[in-house]
């Protein structure tokens, strides 16, 4: 944040340092002004560049922010048409260049007035501040991609082996008895119970405590439970949650381990991240982590489920008869 704060602080020091000199035009039309006349080499068609940009409106609402956002963006340069496009602007710039560009909203809307939004009256702009970060022929920011996915793919593959490693490790060091159904779900039935089973699309209560494998809670239903780890969860209602199961509103492994118990049962689900949040983690879950659920099934509230009927049962066919002409000799 502080950082976006000092990139919009130092660019609208240039922008009022600049505010009396007068924008150019393009060949096509398009108004800009370059803050910055950095040395090097002007960007060429089919370059990659790196930039980051402050959308707003002529009265400095800030529409988007590529330095708020956390990254900024990059594009392929095309040729161009169109009146303002920043396709036109970026040809006129280098790498570390800073410029404002003006891009009319009536040649936006043309022949569709009616999406034109109200902060963008006839006659107004649409402003880009723009600071290029970084420019690369095509093929090596294509070889730099390649290099990116190669090396996130090497480090995903250890983080799945360590996962495996780490889950049989707990299994083993806490000496657990665990059912594997074919997905990977790891589980055991803790108390049985023979009242009503679920079936997909049911509504399912269910308390629950989950924690990772360090043994960490980090959600729970249980109020006790949530205080005694120290979770911070103001204004939470601390009672059953309701799960229709199998519609894909939870976690795999919650949807296929919920089907497995009866009413009253209580179970401990071992979820590898296949069947929870997978590479990409959620929240304070870190990505490629298996999840331990303590979970018990409160109530099953079923709904009306088609009856399937049994196809009918084939009728024997009729003994052929025996005919006069069949056993004459």
């Amino acid at each position: 944040m502080m950082k976006y704060i000092f990139s919009i602080l130092a660019l609208t020091i240039v922008v009022n340092a600049n505010a009396q000199t007068d924008l150019q035009r393009t060949p096509k039309g398009a108004l800009y002004q370059v803050f910055t006349h950095s040395t090097g080499n002007k960007i060429m068609l089919n370059d990659v560049v790196t930039f980051q940009f402050i959308q707003k409106t002529d009265k400095d609402s800030v529409l988007f922010s590529t330095y708020a956002a956390g990254h900024p963006v990059q594009v392929q340069i095309v040729a161009t048409k169109n009146v303002g496009d920043l396709m036109e602007i970026f040809p006129l710039l280098t790498v570390k260049d800073s410029a404002l560009v003006k891009v009319p909203t009536d040649s936006i809307f043309v022949g569709h007035e009616d999406q034109r939004p109200g902060f963008f009256p006839k006659g107004s702009n649409l402003i880009f501040i723009l600071k290029i970060e970084k420019v690369q022929s095509l093929n090596d920011a294509i070889a730099e991609r390649n290099a990116a996915i190669a090396e996130k793919k090497a480090a995903d593959e250890k983080l799945k082996a360590d996962e495996a490693k780490n889950a049989a490790k707990y299994i083993a060091d806490h000496k657990l008895i665990l059912k594997t159904t074919a997905t990977g779900l790891k589980y055991v039935i803790t108390k049985p119970s023979a009242k009503l089973k679920p079936l997909k699309g049911d509504t399912l209560l269910v308390n629950y405590a989950g924690r990772t494998l360090d043994d960490k809670v980090f959600d729970s239903s249980i109020e006790a439970i949530a205080k005694g780890a120290g979770l911070q969860q103001p204004g939470r209602t601390y009672e059953p949650l309701e799960v229709i199961v199998g519609a894909e509103r939870v976690i795999p492994g919650w949807d296929e381990g919920l089907l497995l118990l009866n009413e009253g049962a209580k179970a401990t689900f071992f979820i590898p991240s296949s069947l929870a949040y997978g590479e990409q983690g959620q929240g304070d879950i870190k990505p490629y982590s298996t999840l331990i659920f303590d979970i018990e099934l409160v109530k099953v509230k079923p709904i009306k489920h088609p009856v399937v009927k049994k196809p009918a049962a084939k009728k024997p066919l009729p003994k052929k008869k025996t005919t006069a002409a069949a056993t004459k000799n």
